[in-house]
């Protein structure tokens, strides 16, 4: 019987077990299901988070399974493993007490995209089992913890912050990255954006060399420090690296090529150098690159493989160039191609039709030509930026048909020509057309389909369209912005249309033909132009003030300028309280409507130029940053406006009639860059006050009453660019000071009374491209210091009129690079200006007056490619050197009125840009060289009066100029001038000219009437009796002949001296040409310009002194020609 007890015992004992762990098991379980469920209660009720946004923590409540609440995830048992916070508004109410810290079984935190605004808590380092955790943009600033470093397990760490845009970033300054990240193992993703590392490249590579399993790296805005450690390589997970701006200033290593996986690479704003390694674009894997914004990153698209996987290829803002190979059709799956802002060029392969995926197509600011090709293969497009290119040609209908997801079209500043489609505002989705700066001409056609149309901005301006503005437009109901400025439309419009465009805030109509009614027929309508920010009615033909724009309380920019608005500046204009920007420059107002005694708050931008205001100036808004005043007649300023100059940039009083001393206050303002006080009668000293500015840009006193010497208070630094004094009374030195100002760029002395040497103290300023040291008092040689970059951008220098001595500067001359064709330099037609407001885009022109071809031909915008070398009437001697024949880019040159000796030297053939040349008034000898032949522009030359011999050569340009070129020379010979004697004495040739055979036609006429007229006159010669009465019979005949072909012939009067004072006279007439140049140069151009002779219509018969004037030839007014008398000449800087 006790065999049996044994195993019944035995159940009874494992049953009893079995209960007992059950009910233990199951308190066990509830005790973490209460635990738990409180924990996230408490977390929940200690978080400081905005209910109404609250998309989760707000239904937390005990009557719901905890498991089920949003945003938690448990696992069988009841364990919290996962926990979502994202984007709950928190603000506050966490730190190491937090019993978020209690849920140990949790695998994955999310707290990303809230604004904690505290340090991330140590408590951390309880989380053990954590393998995801997003603490992204969640508002953590501060010291990150090293208690993140004990999470041995996470696979994924997302630590990247805005916070540094608030000054308060998250760091990483008591641990360095490799602390940070030697137990993270099992890292495979890797996001640190925005957390301040501040590591150099060696350093913050080895860190990371220590996670082989990486494969996602972002650590972008990271104040990392290069370079690019090619060792990054060994890391061949790696599929993702974002280090986009950073400072690496580093050159890309090749070896990037090689990571075996690599999807995406951004690398933008990274300071990038060198030539991009053309391999990584072929890595078969690549779907994202990202070079943008790596100004000084060269390189060039190679042949792309067949089917590769690049869906976003961008490389704007960097020097990428060259054509876009054939091969970019095989990125069938290109999606986002971004080139603008870079130098490619050539034109657009075919190939291209072949990118059926393209959503965005960006190639603006480059140096693209040819046509646009068709389009209509890319379905999926949306954004097209071609803007600021050189396309041809026109857009069609046969571009745009399939385009129905076009979003943006951009093809401003390109030459594209024809008639504008109408089509293209009829596209379903477009919102924004900008065609401006083309060629476009001809009649817009009405719109059809634009019901729907989506259209908001359309811009139309600086074409050539023509006729009336169609009525369509103002159908275009969802219209927020309409620019058809600088056209030549016609017509006349009532704004009565404005109001069905009930969106419309811009409206720009200025500078066409149109006539704009501005009166409204139904005063009711004011209210439908409420929306109204910025009008734009210049040039349109007003004569008085819109009245609707009163108490009009949205307008932020008014243009009227180039009306014929006349009569008083309304009051209530000042009391627009929006208005920020006011143009009435170019009008007839004389006056102002009251006293202005409070303008507009926010008025910044006045432009009154170009009127007839006179009187007292007192406008001066409170905020104003821009004022012109110029070209009126005030007359003095009101002495209580000092208060109201702090904020000022620009300002401009040029061209009034002010005079008297200098206002000191204008002094004031420590905002101010601009300041041109030019053509007025200021008489006093200028104020220390002027040159002691540290902010001051450009300064422009010229043609004043200026006296004194110039201050010697420029101070270190000097940010002058331009500095103007021209024609004023200073006297004294140049001030040593000046060479501070290390960023000058114009320095215009002339027309003063200057009293010094050659300024080579100068020579510091590498920025210097305008020197104008014209009619003054210098005096000495012109010395150049031991330095190969001495002024190598000047590319204008004018000391004519002075008494410098020796010879010219021939090296300094090798220096002057800028005056020497430049390939780079012609195709950036830039000009010589100052940014003043960078937000709007407004500079400070300058502009220069400059003696070239005999005239004073003013530049306003001087372009780069403007170059000009005067060093006239001075005392230089010896030869002109050869250096200064590499100039060639040289524009005009003249060295006249010197004692010059030698030939000209025959390699001034090198200088194919010349357009005027004056050597006049010197002593140069020799033949004329040949290569004058090359100089295919020269429009002005200017050799008299020098020593030349021989024959002129013949050129297609040389033919143009006549005997005044060349005058003054006994021993030259050939057109214009008399034969030489190898040509009278030479036989007739038969020749050919372009192809064609000479007539000897013309040949049998000539020698008979050399033969008739020889048997008539011939023996005249020997009868003295009958020579005047010979004469009389000859010029009888010369009167009526000649003017039969359009000529004037004036007698021959007979000479009463006898043959040996002639012969005498004859023999003496190369002294006197030696002796006296001034004297006969006088002579002769005061005989080409007395009565009706004029240069342009008579020939001069030098050997007789007698006129032959083209009677049908219209003879107009014109300063004389340089050779014998400079007019004055001034340099003169103006804004425009």
């Amino acid at each position: 019987m006790r065999i049996f007890h044994v195993p019944f015992l035995f159940i009874i004992l494992c049953y009893c077990f079995w209960i007992h762990h059950t009910f233990y098991f199951t308190g066990v379980s509830g005790q973490i299901v209460e635990d738990q469920q409180q924990s996230l209660l408490k977390l929940k009720n200690s978080l400081k988070f905005e209910q109404e946004r609250s998309q989760k923590l707000v239904f937390w409540n005990s009557s719901i399974d905890y498991c089920k609440w949003t945003g938690v995830t448990c696992d069988k048992e009841g364990h919290v493993i996962g926990l979502d916070l994202n984007g709950e508004s928190i603000n506050g109410g966490f730190d190491n007490s937090s019993t978020l810290f209690n849920l140990q079984s949790l695998r994955i935190l999310n707290l990303s995209v809230n604004n904690f605004s505290s340090e991330i808590p140590s408590g951390f380092s309880k989380l053990k089992n954590l393998t995801y955790l997003n603490l992204s943009h969640a508002g953590f600033v501060g010291q990150i913890p090293i208690e993140i470093s004990s999470l041995t397990r996470l696979v994924t760490l997302d630590i990247s912050s805005l916070s540094f845009l608030l000054g308060q970033p998250l760091t990483l300054e008591k641990i360095d990255l490799r602390m940070l990240v030697k137990n993270l193992t099992m890292i495979r993703q890797l996001y640190m954006d925005g957390v301040i590392v501040s590591a150099e490249g060696n350093e913050w590579s080895n860190a990371l060399l220590q996670l082989h399993s990486l494969q996602e790296l972002s650590m972008s805005n990271c104040n990392l420090s290069g370079p690019l450690d090619p060792s990054l390589t060994r890391l061949q997970n790696l599929s993702i690296i974002r280090l986009d701006q950073n400072n690496l200033s580093s050159l890309v290593p090749k070896t990037f090529a090689d990571f075996p996986n690599l999807t995406t690479l951004h690398l933008s704003s990274c300071g990038l150098t060198g030539i991009f390694p053309e391999k990584i674009f072929q890595v078969t894997t690549l779907s994202d690159i990202d070079l943008s914004f790596n100004d000084d990153l060269n390189g060039s698209l190679p042949g792309l493989p067949l089917n590769g996987s690049l869906q976003k290829l961008i490389v704007s803002h960097t020097r990428f160039s060259g054509a876009l190979p054939t091969s970019i059709g095989n990125l069938k799956q290109l999606s986002i191609l971004d080139l603008s802002n870079c130098h490619f060029n050539g034109t657009l392969p075919s190939s291209m039709s072949g990118l059926k995926e393209l959503t965005s197509l960006l190639l603006s600011f480059n140096n693209f030509t040819g046509p646009i090709p068709s389009l209509n293969m890319f379905r999926n497009l949306t954004h097209l930026d071609f803007s600021h290119n050189y396309f041809t040609g026109s857009i069609t209908y046969a571009h745009l048909e399939g385009l129905r997801k076009l979003v943006q079209v951009d093809l401003q500043n390109n030459f594209l020509d024809g008639n504008i489609p109408s089509s293209l505002f009829a596209l379903p989705l477009v919102q924004s057309i900008y065609l401006s700066n083309n060629r476009f001409r001809g009649q817009l056609d009405e719109f059809s389909n634009i019901s729907s149309s989506m259209l908001a901005t359309l811009d139309l301006r600086s074409n050539n369209l023509e006729g009336p503005i169609p009525a369509s437009i103002f159908n275009l109901t969802s219209l927020i912005v309409l620019q058809l400025s600088f056209n030549k439309l016609n017509g006349t419009i009532k704004l009565d249309v404005i109001h069905r465009l009930p969106k419309l805030t811009k409206l720009a109509l200025s500078h066409n033909n149109l006539s704009v009614d501005t009166n409204l027929t139904d005063v009711g309508l004011v209210s439908s132009l409420h929306n109204m920010s910025s009008l734009e009615l210049a040039s349109c033909y007003l004569t008085e003030f819109p009245s609707f724009l009163r108490n009009h309380s949205k307008i932020t920019t008014l243009d009227l300028s180039s009306n014929h608005i006349r009569g008083s500046i309304p009051t209530w204009i000042w009391q627009l309280g929006s208005l920020a920007q006011l143009n009435l420059s170019h009008n007839l107002l004389s006056s102002l409507e009251g006293s202005v005694q409070n303008t507009g708050f926010n008025l910044n931008l006045l432009d009154l130029h170009a009127n007839q205001l006179q009187g007292k100036l007192q406008i001066f808004p409170v905020h104003a940053t821009y004022l012109d005043y110029s070209s009126n007649n005030f007359s003095f300023i009101s002495s209580d406006v000092g208060t109201r100059m702090s904020l000022i940039i620009f300002l401009s009083l040029s061209k009034n009639n002010l005079s008297g001393r200098f206002p000191q206050f204008l002094c004031n303002s420590s905002s101010l860059l601009v300041l041109d006080v030019s053509y007025n009668n200021f008489d006093s000293i200028i104020p220390e006050c002027l040159t002691q500015s540290e902010t001051l840009v450009v300064l422009n006193l010229q043609h004043n009453k200026f006296k004194g010497s110039i201050p010697d208070k420029f101070p270190e630094p000097c940010a002058l660019k331009t500095l103007d004094l021209n024609s004023n009374q200073l006297q004294g030195p140049i001030p040593k000071s000046i060479a501070n100002c290390t960023s000058l760029e114009v320095l215009d002395l002339g027309n003063n009374e200057v009293d010094d040497g050659f300024p080579f103290f100068l020579n510091i300023i590498s920025t210097l491209r305008v020197l104008v040291l014209r009619r003054n008092k210098f005096h000495g040689p012109i010395a150049c210091p031991r330095t190969s970059d001495f002024w190598d951008m000047l590319q204008i220098v004018d000391v004519a009129f002075n008494n410098f001595s020796g010879l010219l500067p021939a090296k300094c001359f090798k220096t002057w690079k800028a005056m020497m064709l430049d390939e780079d330099r012609v195709s950036k037609f830039s000009h010589i200006e100052s940014e003043i407001l960078t937000f709007d885009g407004i500079y400070y022109h300058d502009s220069v007056t400059l003696t070239v071809k005999g005239l004073q031909l003013e530049f306003v915008k001087v372009l780069n490619l403007v170059t000009s070398v005067d060093f006239s009437s001075n005392n230089f001697d010896g030869r002109i050197p050869e250096e200064l024949m590499n100039f060639t880019g040289l524009y005009a040159l003249n060295l006249s009125h010197n004692g010059l000796t030698g030939q000209i030297p025959s390699s001034i053939g090198n200088l194919k840009q010349l357009e005027s040349l004056d050597l006049s008034s010197n002593y140069l000898g020799g033949e004329i060289p040949t290569q004058f032949e090359r100089l295919n522009f020269l429009s002005y030359l200017n050799l008299s009066f020098n020593r030349l011999v021989g024959k002129i050569p013949v050129g297609r340009q040389l033919l143009t100029f006549d005997a005044s070129s060349y005058v003054g020379n006994a021993d030259l010979c050939g057109t214009p001038l008399k034969m030489c004697p190898d040509q009278r004495n030479s036989k007739s040739e038969v020749y050919t000219d372009s192809g064609a055979k000479f007539d000897w036609t013309f040949v049998s006429i000539g020698v008979g009437f050399g033969v008739g007229a020889g048997m008539v006159v011939a023996p005249l010669f020997f009868l003295e009796r009958l020579k005047k009465w010979s004469n009389h019979i000859i010029d009888k005949a010369l009167l009526v002949i000649l003017p039969m072909l359009g000529l004037t012939w004036i007698p021959i009067h007979d000479d009463d001296d006898d043959d040996t004072e002639e012969e005498t006279k004859k023999n003496n007439s190369d002294m006197e040409e030696d002796c006296d140049y001034n004297e006969m140069q006088n002579s002769l151009v005061h005989q080409r310009f007395r009565g009706r002779y004029c240069v342009l219509c008579s020939k001069l018969h030098i050997s007789n002194k007698k006129v032959i004037h083209d009677p049908r030839c219209t003879c107009f007014p014109s300063p004389p020609i340089s050779t014998s008398t400079y007019p004055d000449s001034y340099s003169s800087h103006s804004h425009s």
